[in-house]
């Protein structure tokens, strides 16, 4: 499955280079004909970034997560900031399908552990945006990237699978908004040691040879963002270039 993806900040889509406000361009005032695009094209899945959630959760834009997910028949995640039960009311109350869990996976694992069991593991999308050392170990960061936790990818999700642990996307930060290629050995990894997981690539997609390459491993989804807003692909190209890409997962 190909997910286009786009990141709002003051209901503007824009795109940040490996998370960082200060680099931050500007694609469009309004996300909606984007959204209508990508439907046409033929995407039944959409992930959105709420930045300005994800820098203080009281200043969600949930009135235009509203606007979009009325104005769509694709199914919608979204992440940025979500660290409460009652964030995940008001998204789902918004009309999305599943939340994307990334720093508080990390600092309250209990917890997120209870939404699992609550929701289910279809409702609930495991975040884990990773630094890669020189020795290849993945290390989960946290608050938008600018914090390092002290667990690995793999303990991270060991976690959570005793409660169901079903989606998870995975974002190599070095290569994030950078469309220097995607991470084709972390995403293998995942698959041959995870195989019931459903992982979503993300980070670094600049050309359809990264798509063909993350299939070619059992890659499962690939979250699509710069790529798609600079013209380097469309997104019916990239459906065309990956066999079943608009199947539900």
């Amino acid at each position: 499955m190909l997910i286009p993806a786009l990141d709002l900040i003051n209901g503007e889509v824009v795109r940040l280079q490996q998370g960082d406000f200060a680099r931050q361009t500007t694609f469009a005032s309004d996300p909606l004909p984007i959204v209508a695009d990508y439907q046409a094209a033929g995407a039944q899945w959409l992930h959105l970034v709420d930045l300005d959630g994800a820098r203080d959760p009281a200043q969600r834009q949930l009135q235009l997560l509203q606007k979009i997910t009325a104005a769509t028949s694709m199914s919608v995640q979204v992440g940025g900031g979500i660290r409460t039960q009652a964030d995940l009311e008001q998204l789902f109350a918004c009309g999305v399908q599943r939340v994307v869990l990334g720093s508080v996976a990390v600092k309250q694992p209990a917890l997120v552990q209870h939404w699992f069991s609550h929701y289910g593991s279809d409702a609930i999308v495991l975040a884990l945006d990773v630094n890669i050392d020189a020795d290849g170990q993945a290390w989960v960061a946290t608050h938008g990237w600018q914090q390092s936790s002290e667990l690995t990818l793999e303990q991270m999700i060991e976690q959570y699978l005793p409660v169901g642990l079903r989606h998870v996307l995975c974002t190599d930060i070095s290569r994030d908004g950078m469309l220097t290629g995607t991470n084709v050995e972390l995403y293998q990894r995942l698959k041959q040691a995870y195989p019931s997981l459903v992982i979503q690539a993300s980070g670094g997609i600049a050309d359809l040879t990264d798509l063909e390459q993350l299939q070619a491993n059992q890659c499962d989804a690939a979250i699509l963002g710069k790529a798609l807003l600079t013209g380097r692909f469309t997104l019916k190209e990239a459906l065309a270039c990956w066999p079943n890409a608009s199947s539900p997962v």
